[in-house]
């Protein structure tokens, strides 16, 4: 991530923190379809994120163009309009993350989104036709958020359902399970947590996931949100993904080493 989008990020995320109480879902939902808006319309996108152009000239036109908007919506709008992006991709970015976040902001303690994203992406994953459907550039927008409504109904609570209908209609360019992965990160990014993947040949006891989440809360300094994947094929031992962090303890991983070793 370039200097300048890091900065960038850091401004909204400051605004949408002083907004504290005045944001609810709906200012979530509405951040992230102004999002979709922007990217659809690329001269008012080329204008928001034009270094060059005038900062008081683009909250009128934000002012303007949202005026249907809570305030709350317009402010984090006017916050990343008036920051300085290093691309036009990387501002639909900080309003995604922005609005993930005050969606996130919203859930109950009883509620993880981070679990229920990835209960969504583990279904995906296991089912190609409904990957495809999901990820394809033919279909609508609109037909996919439909789709993911009509998938999860009920089952999972209102934040996440607002989450995966933006992102199956926005996805710029990237595969379903990563662009719920890094919905998952901004999730547990803003209840000061990290996520970690853990990869087992067999189910870990409630002791043994205990364990594991303990040790990566005190390697990373930060509470642990644990999706647990069971594959046979590691054979035994542990793999563990946190971001773009691997910590491989798995047979499987050894004894290809150990063939390399021969084979040279």
């Amino acid at each position: 991530m370039r200097s300048a989008t890091r900065e960038a990020l850091s401004s909204t995320r400051a605004v949408l923190a002083d907004l504290g109480g005045s944001v609810d879902l709906g200012t979530g939902v509405e951040i992230l379809a102004a999002g979709r808006a922007i990217a659809g319309a690329s001269q008012l996108l080329g204008l928001l994120a034009d270094p060059t152009a005038d900062v008081v000239g683009k909250k009128v036109l934000v002012d303007r163009v949202f005026a249907g908007q809570s305030e709350a919506t317009r402010a984090v709008l006017t916050a990343v309009a008036g920051s300085r992006w290093s691309s036009q991709s990387d501002l639909l970015a900080g309003i995604e993350d922005a609005g993930i976040r005050a969606v996130a902001g919203t859930a109950s303690s009883e509620t993880s989104i981070e679990a229920e994203l990835f209960s969504f992406e583990t279904a995906v994953r296991s089912d190609a036709a409904l990957e495809l459907a999901l990820g394809t550039k033919l279909g609508s927008p609109a037909e996919k958020g439909a789709l993911v409504e009509r998938l999860i109904g009920s089952k999972v609570s209102p934040q996440t359902t607002a989450i995966l209908e933006h992102l199956v209609q926005q996805p710029r360019g990237r595969r379903i399970g990563e662009i719920v992965r890094d919905a998952s990160r901004i999730v547990a990014d803003q209840a000061g947590k990290v996520v970690a993947t853990v990869i087992t040949a067999a189910p870990l006891s409630d002791g043994q996931a205990a364990r594991v989440a303990r040790g990566i809360a005190e390697r990373y300094g930060k509470d642990v949100s644990v999706n647990q994947v069971v594959d046979p094929a590691v054979v035994g031992g542990v793999r563990v993904q946190v971001g773009g962090d691997v910590i491989d303890g798995t047979v499987s991983t050894r004894l290809s080493e150990l063939r390399l070793q021969l084979a040279g």
